[in-house]
């Protein structure tokens, strides 16, 4: 008799239900994040004054924060290959090094932030910048979610429990990589 719980033995659609409701996570998140990125680029097209304001972010940081996630996913496919060999320990490994990339993100962000509200670039300073930082607020938010759920799921892969896992947490990684690729042009290049 298997000790596992029905939930990761089940399938649905031909799907593992582990995995089918990590893409109806993602496809709730699609709606909200596409109904923000939908609300800033109207408003964008809507006022011109938006391009000296977005003049005021720093490119080479989005850009550093978007090399950044890239490597993070890089270390989480490698995380699932090892974890589809079997090979928890190593897989637990390459998700804290996804975990690095993560932190690395968030403190950039931390700094970048701390510089622009010191320079009066504030929430309330103007439209754009309650979009900015609404925006890449939410995501931020949901780099911690990624990152504490990556822990757990790297302390049962280093005991070789629960490997499936890894994918699961994975999709939902670049799905985060996906949208900050959608926020970085939009934040820091459209200017």
């Amino acid at each position: 008799m298997s000790t596992r719980p029905i939930a990761t033995t089940r399938s649905a659609a031909g799907m593992p239900t582990g995995r089918l409701a990590v893409w109806w996570l993602i496809a709730s998140e699609i709606v909200i994040f596409g109904g923000l990125l939908a609300s800033y680029i109207m408003h964008r097209l809507a006022h011109d004054a938006w391009a000296a304001e977005a003049a005021n972010t720093a490119t080479w940081i989005g850009a550093f924060n978007t090399f950044v996630l890239l490597t993070s996913s890089l270390s989480a496919v490698l995380a699932h290959q090892a974890a589809e060999r079997g090979d928890g320990p190593r897989a637990a490994k390459l998700l804290m090094y996804t975990c690095l990339g993560g932190g690395i993100f968030l403190a950039v962000k931390t700094y970048e932030w701390t510089t622009e509200i010191l320079h009066g670039f504030t929430i309330t300073a103007s439209t754009f910048w309650s979009f900015y930082y609404t925006a890449a607020g939410l995501h931020a938010l949901h780099v911690i979610a990624g990152m504490i759920i990556m822990v757990i799921v790297a302390n049962d892969a280093r005991k070789n429990l629960e490997l499936h896992r890894v994918e699961l947490i994975g999709i939902y990684w670049h799905f985060v990589d996906i949208v900050w690729i959608f926020l970085f042009p939009l934040l820091y290049i459209a200017k």
